[in-house]
């Protein structure tokens, strides 16, 4: 099972993210699945496939090559721990302001829990911040 659950993982960053596939989301992303960490609202977490393609859609708008490196994973039971870097460059307006063109390099971490091969619960914790100031956003 840890085996088994450890691919998912590294498939849903390569598919949903590297290859920028939205609908993988629905593959491996439960219905009644959870994502913490990646709204506005840290009391709001997305719910669900259509959720998390909202805020995917915005992402992948802004960086269009975004490559998400998985470089290390920790398996325990259904749960996953995942180190990523993730690179790309700002060119598109979906953040809620212009394009800088600006190259981005972050560092971060997600926790998934896996059930009847599909994510259930994700805690993201990934470094938004350095990415804005990288932007010269703040």
């Amino acid at each position: 099972m840890t085996q088994a659950n450890e691919a998912l993982a590294r498939r849903w960053f390569e598919e949903v993210w590297n290859k920028g596939r939205a609908d993988a989301v629905d593959e491996m992303f439960a219905e009644n699945g959870i994502a913490h960490g990646l709204s506005d609202d840290a009391g709001s977490p997305l719910r669900g496939p259509a959720a998390f393609k909202e805020f995917h859609g915005k992402f992948v708008e802004a960086f269009p090559d975004i490559v998400v490196t998985v470089e290390d994973t920790i398996a325990e039971g259904d749960k996953i721990a995942a180190r990523c870097t993730v690179r790309g460059k700002h060119q598109g307006d979906s953040l809620g302001f212009a394009a800088t063109q600006a190259p981005i390099e972050i560092t971060g971490i997600a926790i998934v829990r896996i059930e009847n091969g599909k994510i259930v619960e994700a805690w993201n914790n990934f470094d938004f911040m350095t990415m804005y100031k990288q932007l010269g956003a703040i």
